[in-house]
């Protein structure tokens, strides 16, 4: 019965492909109601059986996005060609349907059909976008089995999966093996490198495609910028800008919004206005960037006239906007702008507040002192979200106003939800030092020890001449060392006679009062400081990123050392910005 089904298949795809029906399906294109009345009228005709008709309904079917309705048909299709295979196959992963198009490649094998270039390509991609490492190994050893393992266009995808996969390693060894590399790959690896928190191997890598002269597309240049914002990498960021400009490469809304980050988190402000200013049509994400970007320098009211200009340009704000306007809210100040724009989420916009929208409400109350504001807040969220961010955020207050009975009771609230994270028991710790309760600080000490909890550790970068300069407390890795801790000694000394006094409290408590001294001198920061002073020319400005939150000591030397200096300091902490300049920063001690 199969086998006379088979040869009336056969026969039927024998029907001219340009007739009425086929006709009727161009004319309908990827429109799901006139591909069912088509469909309806196939079977009426005797024409179902057509292979021709069948697959071009099939493929437009699928690029309708009714991914249900083509599973149903493609069921009762029997013996499907590659040709109908690799189009559904291709047609899902590009729609995003990666499971679907997974499941079609084993009807694949399963129906005997070979493989091919073609194939893999599009399955990898599948398996690349469900982060499947474990089926991607698989297809992987189907592609060498098949003879496609030298293939460009499916190495190319290897790396890609890999890379998306986070193993990196494996990714690596697939791009250094390929004779040919095309842009894509490059892509891929470098994007894989800046995914995963390698951005410097990320910028390495992208300086290599430079020297073989191969040509950067604006896929390159995104995944660059976004390497150069979180290396805090200035320099390459204008060098990228500057090659745009000159190589006449469109700046689309993506590589535009890319620009705009880069510039704003490497502490050019101006620049990324200037990018968003030369944006024909901007969208949603350009204008929550440059919001975004206004408010992590502390500039809240320039946040808000930009969200303003955006509403006034009927542009609906989404939920990252609002996360970047109550932050800048909060690092600005601006009480009752937050509350306003916190109260039209729901009423305006009908968006319900997540997590960080809580946070940052939370962070905006406690900063001004509102703690007990802040903590209502909190007692009127549902247990869903009452996540330790939100607590984090109300520990930070107590601290900033030194409510510390409240602040211990925060924090051991924390450790209760998160018993395994190390940062909490330190904020407890901190809390019982400055209420001074050293009995309980070293309880807590030896807790994290039993446990072997560890502090994380803090670093700071700095870019010189192109190069990135890591430092950690007290380290003593850079060949030049000594010259740097002189030069930082010397320093330290100057801004004392101008008045600069040490804030032990910085330091950790356990320590004696001459060592927390030493330990606040030789923080990650004050060391990148001092290293960028000696190597780069007087007037340049510094730009340090610091992983933690800058401590309240290193806050205070910096105003004293763009004074004795007569340099700009800026210092991109995990929070935010400061630009210290002439003796003050700009969050105005308001962080």
């Amino acid at each position: 019965m199969e086998a006379k089904q088979y040869e009336e298949q056969v026969e039927a795809t024998k029907l001219p492909p340009k007739s009425a029906e086929y006709e009727a399906l161009v004319r309908a294109g990827p429109n799901l109601r006139p591909l069912q009345q088509i469909h309806a009228h196939l079977f009426v005709s005797g024409c179902h059986r057509s292979r021709a008709l069948i697959t071009k309904l099939l493929i437009l079917s699928c690029a309708a996005g009714s991914i249900n309705y083509t599973r149903r048909i493609f069921h009762h299709f029997l013996h499907p060609d590659s040709f109908l295979f690799n189009s559904l196959i291709k047609s899902s992963s590009k729609l995003g349907f990666s499971l679907d198009a997974l499941l079609f490649y084993r009807r694949m094998l399963t129906s005997k059909v070979a493989p091919s270039s073609y194939t893999f390509t599009s399955v990898i991609k599948a398996c690349a976008d469900l982060s499947a490492l474990k089926i991607g190994r698989v297809v992987h050893s189907h592609v060498l089995v098949n003879g496609y393992g030298s293939n460009s266009f499916v190495q190319a995808a290897m790396v890609t999966f890999y890379a998306k996969s986070g193993a990196l390693d494996v990714a690596r060894k697939v791009f250094d093996e390929m004779p040919e590399r095309s842009v894509v790959a490059w892509n891929s690896m470098i994007s894989g490198y800046e995914q995963n928190g390698l951005a410097n191997e990320g910028v390495v890598l992208f300086r290599k495609m430079l020297e073989l002269g191969v040509r950067p597309d604006s896929t390159t240049f995104v995944s660059v910028l976004s390497a150069c914002s979180q290396l805090g990498i200035l320099d390459l960021g204008y060098w990228v800008h500057e090659y745009i400009i000159s190589n006449g490469i469109h700046v689309n809304v993506i590589l535009a919004t890319a620009l705009i980050n880069m510039f704003s988190r490497c502490g050019n402000l101006s620049r990324a206005h200037a990018v968003f200013d030369s944006l024909d049509e901007g969208n949603v994400i350009a204008w929550t960037a440059m919001i975004n970007g206004y408010g992590m320098h502390g500039y809240g009211v320039q946040a808000m006239e930009i969200f303003n200009r955006m509403k006034a340009y009927k542009l609906t704000p989404n939920s990252v906007t609002f996360v970047a306007v109550l932050s800048s809210c909060a690092h600005a100040g601006l009480i009752n702008e937050g509350r306003e724009v916190f109260a039209s989420m729901r009423q305006k916009y009908g968006l319900v507040p997540g997590v960080e929208h809580h946070v940052c409400m939370v962070d905006m109350f406690g900063r001004a002192g509102l703690l007990s504001e802040a903590y209502q807040f909190i007692k009127e969220l549902g247990p869903q979200e009452l996540v330790p961010a939100v607590w984090t955020a109300m520990l930070g207050a107590c601290k900033m106003h030194k409510n510390f009975d409240l602040g211990v009771e925060v924090a051991e609230h924390l450790i209760s939800l998160e018993p395994e994270n190390p940062g909490h028991y330190v904020l407890l710790s901190n809390m019982y030092a400055l209420a001074g309760k050293m009995d309980r600080v070293e309880s807590v000490r030896n807790v994290m020890i039993q446990r072997g909890l560890r502090k994380q550790v803090g670093y700071s970068t700095i870019d010189v001449n192109n190069n990135p300069y890591l430092f950690s407390m007290g380290d003593k890795s850079h060949p030049e060392t000594n010259e740097i801790y002189h030069y930082l000694d010397e320093l330290i000394w100057r801004c004392k006679e101008a008045g600069y006094v040490p804030i032990p409290e910085s330091a950790m408590h356990e320590l004696e009062e001459e060592e927390r001294e030493f330990a606040l001198r030789y923080h990650s920061e004050k060391l990148a400081v001092a290293f960028g002073l000696m190597k780069t020319t007087h007037g340049m400005t510094l730009r340090i990123v610091k992983n933690l939150k800058i401590c309240e000591d290193c806050h205070s030397a910096f105003k004293f050392i763009s004074i004795v200096t007569n340099r700009e300091i800026i210092i991109r902490d995990k929070l935010r910005f400061h630009h210290f300049k002439e003796g003050s920063c700009s969050c105005l001690d308001y962080w």
